[in-house]
């Protein structure tokens, strides 16, 4: 096997990779993506235990147990940039060997869940309510840095998408599903559909301020769609970029986040910490049973 030079993988001087400053054995097999470094803490005081805090930059890591079972809760900060750090730097962790610098010969598999908060796009999924994606469809281009599959409903999900938004000048949109394992746990008490990433919040998100928006009609266009049972429930800044380098990776990825505003009827949440809290518990509940 070839050396992963110094340049394209650096490791810090405690031997954790760089940028999440995190070594091997602080990592747990279940990994929770939030976007918020405060929010860490919020998942952590619920912990039995904290064996593990860690922080560079706007990573922020708590590794502890719940339940008797190990977990580790990351922040990445906003975006699919970021996104691009930690799910490379979460499987350098556990399919390389950071002494040796070779990719390990038997690779492993982590659990990666991002909770998070986004934006419905849909009038019956109300503000503070919970939705699982089922894909996430990226207007981010982050994944078209590397090289993509799809599946042959991806395939067809997506060229039914392109054929309906017909938007020059939105890059190319790619789309993953979510783990199969992960979502089935996330039913009773969430929406499902199809989380739609961009790669900003203002107008990426159809937000007129003071500029004006090429695609005025995207948020229509949204809202529209349909591919046979699927929808596009809603929208933010990490999702697809999770699900795609995480397949791409051979690891398991699921996001459910709390509605924080609505597209449609022009809501916002009067108190979203309340509505994250709520959806952190259910959660660490469904964490503790079923994984």
């Amino acid at each position: 096997m070839s050396r992963i030079a110094e340049s394209e993988l650096i490791i810090n001087n405690r031997g954790g990779v760089y940028h999440l400053d995190l070594r091997p054995e602080e990592l747990a097999g279940t990994v929770v993506t939030v976007g918020d470094p405060d929010r860490v803490a919020e998942f952590s005081k619920y912990f039995d235990t904290v064996e593990v805090r860690r922080q560079h930059r706007e990573f922020v890591s708590h590794t502890g147990t719940v339940g008797g079972k190990r977990l580790t809760v990351l922040s990445s900060g906003i975006g699919p940039d970021n996104i691009d750090i930690v799910m490379n730097e979460l499987d350098a962790l556990v399919n390389i060997d950071l002494e040796t610098r070779e990719i390990r010969p038997e690779l492993n598999s982590l659990n990666i869940i991002r909770v998070g908060t986004s934006g419905s796009l849909q009038a019956d999924i109300p503000v503070d309510g919970f939705v699982a994606a089922t894909h996430g469809l990226g207007l981010d281009n982050l994944l078209n840095f590397y090289r993509p599959e799809e599946t042959d409903e991806e395939t067809q999900l997506l060229q039914s998408f392109v054929t309906h938004v017909q938007m020059q000048g939105l890059g190319t949109p790619y789309i993953t599903s979510a783990s199969p394992s992960l979502l089935k746990h996330f039913v009773t008490g969430f929406h499902q559909g199809i989380t739609v990433t961009c790669p900003g919040f203002y107008g990426p998100q159809g937000r007129v301020l003071r500029l004006g928006v090429r695609h005025p009609q995207l948020i229509d266009r949204l809202i529209d769609f349909s591919f046979g049972q699927h929808r596009i429930t809603n929208f933010e800044m990490e999702t697809s970029a999770i699900f795609g380098l995480g397949k791409l990776l051979g690891h398991h990825c699921l996001a459910i986040n709390a509605i924080v505003d609505n597209r449609i009827t022009k809501e916002f949440t009067r108190d979203g910490k309340a509505a994250v809290e709520k959806l952190i518990i259910k959660f660490l509940e469904t964490f503790k049973n079923d994984f």
